[in-house]
């Protein structure tokens, strides 16, 4: 995957903005048939294997961590490792429940929306809702007007491009969508597309969903709400401080993980966003960047960091296929694919400073096209 070292300059080159000369049937075709093929054995294995390991980890700190000999220094040291450890876990098992979203598990969408509505509703997501906006999400990836999720501001947004852009502004945007970005997405439509009225995942009325789609969206509420009453169940029977710490604090890392690797994969300086004059699926599907996370954290993700570019060509392929898929079509892409090993947390820091807004370059004000600015 890694597309060789480069510097700083080079891999916040510009991509090229002409039309490309491939076609989507030309990246099919290169990629081995048998990437498409969608086992529900071995999509099952990697998801008992996630299961396994969270509830393992589970087991070692409820167990194991309240026996750690005082003074308290080694529980208040263990915590934390237990957070960030199963927190990423459960990065990787809510990644899983976007595979089955797309119906990348396996040939029968029944079976993946059933699984795919247990996991997101473990984790407080309301999965037909989300499942219908990512769609849309995919369908209008790199939009000014029609994405739905990180379409970047605009300089006439004065409270971006004047006062918040500085670095304790730039501080402020980081941690407030590092910390709560994830609920305040699905609640509020946070870093969502403006619509005309208010919009949320959890509104069956909202704008996002049509009426064909209303009726599941309840039912999505109904996941989450079962939840968050098991939650409460947990809290008055064994404290408020056992559910965070076994729950709460795993959660919250799994929030800096969602808006860190969804962020970097739709944003970079290198990357234009293009309006309806320039807008086209093709330019659509590589408005993305496959970033490098520390090489086994890309697994434990399912590889929607490092192979990003693929799954908004091909949403179906599964992850277990993903990076020999991008390696096919790679040659094809050519300049057009966008690969950046800056370790991750460098990038983060980076992109959130450089991508403050995005304008058309001067004198290019009606091409359509949308640079970052800092």
């Amino acid at each position: 995957m890694n597309g060789g070292n480069t510097t700083n300059d080079d891999v916040c080159k510009r991509v090229p903005i002409e039309n490309p000369p491939f076609e989507y049937s030309d990246l099919k075709k290169a990629i081995p048939p048998h990437c498409f093929k969608r086992s529900l054995i071995r999509s099952s294995y990697y998801l008992l294997c996630d299961l396994i390991m969270v509830y393992g980890l589970y087991y070692i700190a409820s167990n194991y961590i309240p026996l750690l000999p005082k003074p308290p220094l080694l529980a208040y040291m263990a915590w934390p490792i237990y957070w960030f450890c199963q927190g990423t876990l459960f990065m990787g098992l809510w990644t899983t429940g976007h595979d089955l979203g797309h119906n990348s598990f396996s040939e029968y969408p029944w079976l993946d929306d059933t699984i795919g509505f247990i996991i997101h509703s473990s984790f407080l997501t309301p999965y037909f809702s989300f499942k219908y906006s990512h769609r849309r999400h995919h369908a209008h990836s790199g939009s000014m007007e029609y994405d739905e999720v990180w379409i970047p501001k605009k300089k006439s947004d004065k409270l971006y491009s004047e006062i918040l852009n500085n670095p304790l502004g730039n501080l402020f945007i980081m941690l407030t969508g590092e910390l709560i970005g994830f609920p305040l997405y699905f609640v509020m439509n946070v870093h969502g597309r403006d619509y005309d009225k208010f919009a949320s995942h959890f509104n069956p009325n909202s704008p996002m969903f049509n009426d064909g789609e209303r009726s599941l969206i309840w039912l999505s509420i109904g996941g989450v709400f079962v939840t968050a009453y098991a939650l409460y169940q947990v809290a008055l029977t064994a404290g408020v401080k056992w559910l965070f710490c076994i729950y709460g604090g795993p959660y919250l890392v799994f929030n800096i993980h969602f808006m860190m690797i969804t962020f970097l994969n739709h944003t970079h300086p290198s990357m234009p966003h293009y309006d309806s004059k320039a807008w086209n699926w093709k330019r659509s599907a590589l408005a993305t960047v496959d970033r490098d996370y520390y090489g086994i954290l890309n697994g434990v993700f399912k590889h929607l960091t490092n192979a990003h570019t693929i799954h908004h060509f091909f949403s179906t392929i599964p992850q277990y296929h993903m990076v020999e898929a991008t390696n096919a079509i790679k040659p094809i892409l050519g300049e057009y694919y966008k690969y950046d090993d800056t370790p991750y947390l460098k990038a983060f820091w980076r992109d959130t400073k450089e991508c403050i807004y995005a304008k058309p370059d001067e004198g290019q004000e009606d091409s359509g096209i949308y640079w970052f600015c800092k």
